[in-house]
């Protein structure tokens, strides 16, 4: 075990680089009918009341009653693709570190070096570490956040099943939360995993 500052590294065997499967990854938001996901977000500002139904004393006329709400269903179909973009990252980055597993139990060298225990072990939190630390570019997607929505929902719901108070000020926190609560259930620290030790390529699904 290496310390360096506040952080714990595992001391892995030898002194070659190890390679990792390729981390598969999709860096634009798999909806196939957009048209829909706007008409449900219409509907979720009409049926949630979010703005008055009619002008209000002249204050207002109808076509900015109806402009208003043009614009806030386009913010929540905005905040729902980037609810499917972090989703699809943390697919991708649980599915590596299932795959990483596989490697890892098939290799003498790094067959101790993590627990076999339930799937998705907190421990495993040392591989989204990993990716951090290898400055894997990850399009502005928080890598926390993006593993918290998939340990939250095993697939992405409709936008209609959302409210709009998850899809504007929600989604964040929880799934942050999530993967704080899932990081944090193991006992003592999790080590992290040497970064000069570990080598992987990332594909982006998205351009190909």
């Amino acid at each position: 075990m290496h310390i360096f500052g506040d952080r714990q590294f595992v001391e892995v065997p030898g002194g070659k680089t190890h390679e990792l499967p390729p981390l598969l990854v999709k860096t634009t938001p798999g909806v196939r009918r957009l048209d829909r996901v706007m008409g449900m977000a219409e509907e979720i500002v009409t049926d949630e009341d979010l703005i008055p139904p009619v002008s209000l004393d002249g204050i207002a006329s109808d076509a900015d009653v109806e402009r208003r709400k043009m614009d806030l269903a386009i913010n929540l179909v905005e905040q729902y693709l980037t609810f499917v973009t972090h989703w699809q990252w943390g697919d991708s980055v649980l599915e590596w570190i299932r795959q990483c597993e596989m490697t890892f139990d098939t290799r003498i060298d790094l067959r101790n070096l993590i627990r076999t225990d339930i799937w998705p072990h907190a421990g495993r939190a040392s591989f989204v570490t990993l990716i951090e630390d290898k400055a894997v570019p990850h399009a502005g997607v928080a890598l926390d956040r993006a593993v918290g929505m998939r340990l939250t929902f095993r697939q992405p719901p409709p936008i209609g099943c959302f409210s709009n108070q998850f899809l504007l000020y929600l989604n964040g926190s929880l799934a942050t939360t999530a993967y704080q609560t899932w990081s944090g259930m193991v006992s003592g620290p999790t080590s992290s995993l040497p970064p000069e030790r570990f080598h992987f390529q990332v594909v982006n699904l998205s351009e190909q």
